[in-house]
């Protein structure tokens, strides 16, 4: 296990504020480290140090001579005018297997259109585009930061499979806490409640919160222990002693190193999260929206046909689907923005609805926090009650001295927080949600879920977070790339139907040939056709099932990361491919002599 990356003793700060100080951390070449901690503690920007992109205030950086280091940010940009094709080319090592490299990266990463321009892909596939840029270049390190931020479910099981048997090292921010315990070996917590600033144990995601909550009992012991020790101490104080001996001076001062030593552990062992409860109107109506054989069209294309369903006071409904299948498009429909192609949605009388915009839109970056918090004035009104902004925003994590940044200078998940205590002072029927936990930390995510599950009216939630969906929706709506819309009991039951539609092997061509017996027509194939006919069904299958186990290589982790490998495995896919295209071919002709 050779130590690739070492960091020690570092800190960052911007103006007043002081993200992390005092913060040591090593990368060695089998590391797969999922880095979490809370909006703000400073995550990213030591990522970026890890990286080499920014210099700490304090402490050293040393990477290992001839390391290779790949970054991914949060957010995935590319020059206009450039393909994928030329980002991945531009990417991967020059050299004799360049082509094929890139060829396989583009199968690996299912890009359906190679010679688009980057810059005109979806934010999901932005995101793919850029991993496989960061991949196709075998880094011996690999820095994500929230990697799976606009990934559909299918993308992030993808990468799930690519980094779970990597050969090289990962160091992964992630708020997806199935995505963490999918991939993470080992885990960390960058956070002031920690007495180095972070905490780090081996194993999965919870394997690392059971040990998290082991020293998180012991920290609150020590505080006992010094609070006793200090009672001690002060009492004697009290009492007075009257000769001022060395004795008596060592106890003062002792005093004093328990009074600092509390004053440390205690505001360590003080933690906040924010505050979230949605505001319900606690109308009574029962049928709240519903939706008679929607259909929704763009063009030649049908987004989604035949929606049925209703909403009503306590239903939590998921909604599910690849990126581009049309699941933001199906909440701006609900919401009155978009009409249907075909069929229609009716929506009680005065129904509030409140709507979380993925894209964050209904924020205007370069107001102040204040403003954006409280639109006309220093209060806000919540449950009828008047509150001062300062205070509504400190039940969102945010400090006084905040007030006045503007939100461009907020992390994104501060600004999701923003919007969420918009949204909060809407009374609201029903709730569409779309993607509310992107940049969300691990504890405002737990928040949310309480409030989501508390809240009385109807729930409408479009989100990649698998335990969210398990532990909130009551109901999942799967929208396919057909258009096919289908109701299931839950994320779990989706997942089932979408491995049962996936290709099969069989042991049958595509139209069923003709059984072999003694019929009349059988007389025109001669004694080696007859023969040859027997077995080609056989002999289908059995070129079907290497084919598909081609195809699956392919994506295998321990393949895409070697390039001789993955160019091995892309020839042999070829001729599969071709020996199962001649075996039809000749099906068919034999077939023919017989009609």
């Amino acid at each position: 296990m050779s130590l690739l990356l070492n960091c020690q003793g570092l800190a960052k700060s911007f103006g007043a504020l002081n993200l992390f100080e005092n913060v040591s951390i090593t990368i060695s070449a089998d590391d797969r480290l999922g880095l979490i901690g809370p909006n703000g503690s400073g995550k990213s920007t030591l990522l970026k140090i890890m990286a080499g992109l920014e210099t700490s205030d304090e402490g050293s950086r040393v990477l290992r001579k001839l390391t290779k280091l790949g970054y991914v940010p949060q957010d995935s940009t590319f020059p206009e005018n450039v393909t994928v094709r030329e980002v991945l080319t531009a990417a991967a090592p020059q050299d004799d297997e360049l082509e094929a490299r890139v060829n396989t990266m583009i199968g690996v990463a299912g890009f359906p259109d190679p010679d688009l321009a980057a810059t005109r892909l979806s934010g999901g596939w932005r995101k793919r585009l850029s991993l496989a840029e960061a991949i196709i270049a075998q880094p011996d390190i690999l820095l994500l930061d929230e990697p799976t931020n606009h990934l559909d479910l299918a993308g992030i099981l993808w990468l799930e499979d690519l980094l779970a048997n990597a050969r090289f090292a990962v160091v992964v921010v992630s708020h997806d806490r199935y995505f963490l315990e999918n991939v993470a070996t080992s885990m960390a917590e960058l956070s002031r409640q920690y007495p180095n600033g972070i905490f780090r144990a081996k194993g999965t995601y919870s394997r690392f919160l059971e040990k998290r909550g082991e020293f998180l009992i012991s920290q609150q012991k020590l505080e006992e222990s010094l609070a006793t020790k200090l009672r001690r101490e002060v009492e004697w104080l009290r009492r007075g002693a009257k000769a001022r001996t060395t004795k008596s001076k060592a106890r003062i001062d002792q005093a004093h190193r328990l009074m600092d030593d509390l004053d440390q552990v205690s505001s360590r062992n003080r933690t906040s999260t924010a505050a979230i409860d949605f505001t319900a109107s606690y109308r009574q109506t029962k049928k709240l929206i519903e939706t008679e054989s929607v259909t929704y069209r763009i063009g030649e294309r049908t987004v989604f046909q035949d929606v049925n369903l209703k909403l009503s006071p306590g239903t939590r409904l998921g909604v599910v689907g690849a990126n581009g299948s049309g699941k933001t498009t199906f909440l701006r429909l609900l919401l009155g923005e978009r009409e249907p192609t075909s069929g229609s949605i009716f929506r009680a009388e005065n129904v509030k609805m409140v709507y979380f915009d993925q894209h964050r839109e209904q924020l205007d970056l370069d107001k102040p926090l204040k403003r954006a918090l409280a639109e006309h004035g220093d209060s806000v009104i919540y449950n009828g009650r008047a509150l001062h902004v300062a205070g509504w925003a400190k039940r969102f994590l945010f400090r006084s001295e905040q007030l006045e940044v503007a939100l461009s200078r907020l992390s994104g998940g501060e600004r999701a927080r923003v919007l969420i205590a918009r949204l909060m002072l809407q009374p609201a029927d029903v709730l569409l949600l779309d993607e509310p936990t992107n940049d969300l930390d691990i504890p405002t995510l737990e928040v949310l879920e309480e409030s989501l599950l508390e809240f009385p009216g109807a729930l409408v939630l479009v989100t990649h977070d698998r335990f969210l969906l398990d532990r909130v929706a009551t109901v999942v709506l799967g929208i396919e790339a057909d258009g096919t819309a289908t109701l299931y009991a839950d994320y779990a039951q989706w997942q089932q139907a979408q491995q049962e539609r996936q290709p099969t092997k069989t042991a049958k061509p595509a139209k069923e040939p003709a059984p072999v017996t003694a019929s009349p027509s059988k007389k025109k194939l001669s004694y080696l056709e007859a023969r040859e006919w027997e077995s080609i069904e056989s002999r289908i299958a059995s070129a079907e099932a290497t084919l598909e186990e081609m195809k699956e290589l392919m994506h295998a982790p321990e393949v895409v990361t070697d390039a001789k490998r993955l160019h091995e495995v892309y020839e042999e896919m070829l001729k599969a491919q071709a020996d199962v295209d001649a075996l039809y071919e000749r099906w068919a002709e034999l077939e023919a002599k017989q009609a």
